[in-house]
């Protein structure tokens, strides 16, 4: 049976196979070309779409139901089948094939004893093939068709998560060759006679078939995915309730029309009233309809996580124990954005001082974080209601701020920030994870919420089982420094025995001139050894404070600058007149310090800057350097930290006494700094007027009690 002409369906029917044979002759020119798709299935694929293409052009230049076009059906059957036995290959599934291999080898038995049987009746009668072997040929192509798609299904059902993603094209196209078929040929059983109408259009499936390998080919394929969204879903569902509905309501009219009697009118009206009511309340109602929506996310769609997956690739992250460049608070904020594929994120964790600051950072350079990041309220809100905070949603109102703990407006007013997840242990607030924005924005449902919260208490039992061992290993330091101090007192007790033997001997012989020459080379070695035992005990002397009074914090900062005057730039940038109460000497010896550190951390070029100021009820001594500058994580782990030291020889106890000195004198010391900008150290410390006032309402308020 050749195409026919006349009429515009022949044309068209034409036009189809002609599109098809030329698509698949490029699309197998191209696999060939770039052998970077389809594995070891590639050539098998190439060959398939070749005999593909050369049956579609049979079929344009002979006819459909030509004798070399049905030979050309069955090697284009053959050569689907072979790429499909290739396509098993790639995850290794080739091997152990033996409940599909028979079905493989039915299907191949099927095409070829087609193919027999045409050049059969060719041989015996060229116009027998359409009046005799018509139904036997519809039968086995049924065979063919049903036995195609057992394998097809065999193949992506069984496959790997990872291979699924490479076979899902190819699979697709098999499932579209024996589904048409299968349609094809049941269609063609029932009526007796090829359908007209697929005939012209079977031509097109060429068209489909390099398309949809040619989409699967291409970079970033994997990531392709048909979803209807929950919108979509929802309003759609939505129509069919309704439509339910309505059937169920006409249905029920209908059966007091029946069964009513007299009063089936009166019944009818009273039924459809109460039911239309009954929906527009319903209809109303945004707490059914949020519940409606959320069961049909739950129960209608896919989860969103594999949470397999997600749980071994968050412990994995968070047990990297080897990596030394990342600590474990920045493999906590990874392990969180990994699973909503957030590109930064920062740690807020409570400090010394009670505050929550910012612990660590990951990928996310630019943020700016205030020292105190967190108010206790926030804190408050979040341990009360363990809420993952959507902050594009408390943006636009979608979420009413009464719902939510109150944001600080540093956070709204940062642009990446996305996401909030607290991490709860033992129903307190260790941490806050800020999550950044993703490269595809979405908003955060109930699997992201479950998911985040649950992770979220898993990070906050790390993080506390793991500050409890740095304040184990913190004690262990202060035994080994008390060790340490009993062998300085062994060494002192030896320099007093020394000294006491020397002024008994200095009794005796103190006319003897070689006695006298001695005894000065015994007292200096005795002096350099004290100097530097007390050089390695301390730098700046004791850190308790004695009496608190009214000091000019202005004339230490000058006093401090002065003594650097020959050996580095230390610039007073602003020395407004400031009264603050401290202890001179304490409050010298802490500028001393943190001025000594700046001028250690910056080049000879590069000045370091002092800020004298008032600020409310307290004074501000700022010292700011361009020099190294030091992470999140060091100035919250090591800064403070006793007996850990980056200087050669140091004891390490510089930073922690100078903020102990500066605490004892009721005022704080705060650090900010970012690596390879510099760093700004500020103390705060009472107003002398302020403090006085203070004192003496406390002391009122002992006098009436």
């Amino acid at each position: 049976m050749a195409l026919g002409s006349g009429g515009l369906w022949p044309s068209i029917s034409a036009l189809a196979w002609e599109a098809g044979a030329l698509s698949c002759v490029v699309a197998a020119a191209w696999l060939l070309a770039d052998p970077r798709r389809y594995g070891s299935g590639r050539r098998a694929l190439a060959l398939a779409l070749t005999l593909t293409g050369a049956w579609a052009v049979s079929g344009a230049i002979n006819g459909i139901h030509a004798p070399s076009t049905t030979l050309l059906d069955m090697a284009r059957n053959l050569g689907w089948l072979f790429a499909l036995y290739r396509l098993f290959t790639i995850d290794g599934r080739h091997a152990t094939m033996a409940p599909i291999r028979p079905i493989l080898l039915a299907v191949t038995f099927v095409e070829l004893l087609q193919a027999a049987g045409v050049i059969l009746l060719l041989m015996a009668a060229p116009t027998a093939l359409e009046l005799v072997g018509f139904h036997s040929f519809v039968s086995l192509g049924l065979l063919g068709a049903i036995g195609g798609l057992v394998l097809v299904h065999n193949l992506y059902g069984a496959a790997s998560a990872q291979a699924r993603l490479l076979l899902r094209w190819p699979s697709l196209v098999l499932a579209v060759l024996w589904g048409f078929d299968l349609t094809y040929y049941v269609i063609a059983y029932l009526s007796g006679s090829s359908p007209a109408v697929l005939d012209g259009l079977r031509g097109a499936l060429g068209l489909v078939f390099a398309g949809l390998l040619a989409l699967g080919a291409r970079e970033g394929s994997e990531q392709l995915r048909f979803r209807p969204s929950h919108a979509a879903t929802f309003q759609s569902l939505s129509l069919l309730l309704i439509g339910g509905y309505l059937v169920v309501l006409v249905a029920i009219a209908q059966w007091l029309a029946f069964s009513g009697g007299d009063f089936a009118a009166q019944m009818q009206i009273g039924f459809i009233a109460l039911a239309l009511l009954a929906a527009l309340a319903i209809a109303q109602s945004r707490r059914l309809r949020g519940w409606l929506r959320v069961s049909l996310s739950k129960h209608l769609f896919t989860h969103r996580y594999d949470y397999r997956a997600e749980w071994l690739r968050f412990t994995r992250t968070v047990g990297q124990a080897g990596d030394v460049s990342a600590s474990l608070e920045e493999r906590a904020i990874r392990a969180l954005a990994d699973i909503t594929e957030s590109p930064g994120g920062l740690l807020l964790t409570c400090g010394d001082d009670g505050q929550f600051e910012l612990a660590a950072r990951w990928e996310w350079p630019t943020a700016e974080v205030p020292h105190a990041a967190l108010p206790a309220t926030t804190v408050s809100a979040f341990e009360r209601g363990a809420f993952v905070a959507d902050l594009d949603a408390l943006r636009s109102g979608e979420v009413s701020a009464d719902t939510c703990p109150p944001i600080p407006d540093w956070l709204l007013a940062e642009p990446r920030a996305w996401g909030a997840v607290p991490l709860i242990h033992f129903e307190r607030l260790v941490g806050l994870v800020i999550l950044a924005r993703p490269a595809f924005s979405r908003a955060l449902d109930w699997e992201d919420f479950d998911l985040l919260r649950v992770a979220g208490r898993q990070l906050a039992s790390y993080l506390a089982e793991n500050t409890g061992q740095k304040a184990l290993a913190e004690a262990g330091r202060f035994d080994d420094f008390h060790r340490r101090i009993a062998f300085v007192m062994h060494d002192i007790k030896n320099l007093a025995s020394q000294l006491s033997l020397l002024a008994r001997n200095a009794e005796l012989h103190a006319e003897n001139p070689a006695f006298r020459a001695d005894m000065l080379v015994t007292l200096r070695n005795s002096a350099d050894k004290l100097n530097a035992l007390l050089a390695r005990l301390s730098r700046y002397g004791p850190t308790s404070v004695q009496v608190l009074a009214p000091v000019r914090a202005d004339e230490v900062a000058a006093a401090v600058i002065a003594q650097f005057r020959d050996r580095h730039v230390v610039t007073l940038t602003e020395s407004a007149p400031c009264e603050v109460s401290a202890e001179r000497e304490s409050l010298e010896q802490v500028v001393l310090h943190l001025v000594q550190n700046a001028v250690d951390a910056s080049t000879e070029d590069m000045p370091v800057f002092v800020r004298i100021a008032a600020d409310s009820l307290s004074g501000v001594i700022e010292i700011v350097d361009s020099g190294s500058g030091m992470s999140a994580e060091f100035i919250r782990s090591r800064l403070f930290k006793p007996f850990d030291s980056t200087k050669s020889g140091g004891f390490g106890i510089g930073a922690y006494e100078a903020r102990e000195l500066v605490r004892a004198m009721g005022g704080r010391l705060e650090v900010e700094s970012r690596e390879g900008l510099g760093s700004r150290f500020t103390i705060r410390l009472p107003l002398a007027a302020a403090a006085a006032l203070r004192q003496s309402l406390e002391d009122a308020g002992r006098k009436v009690a």
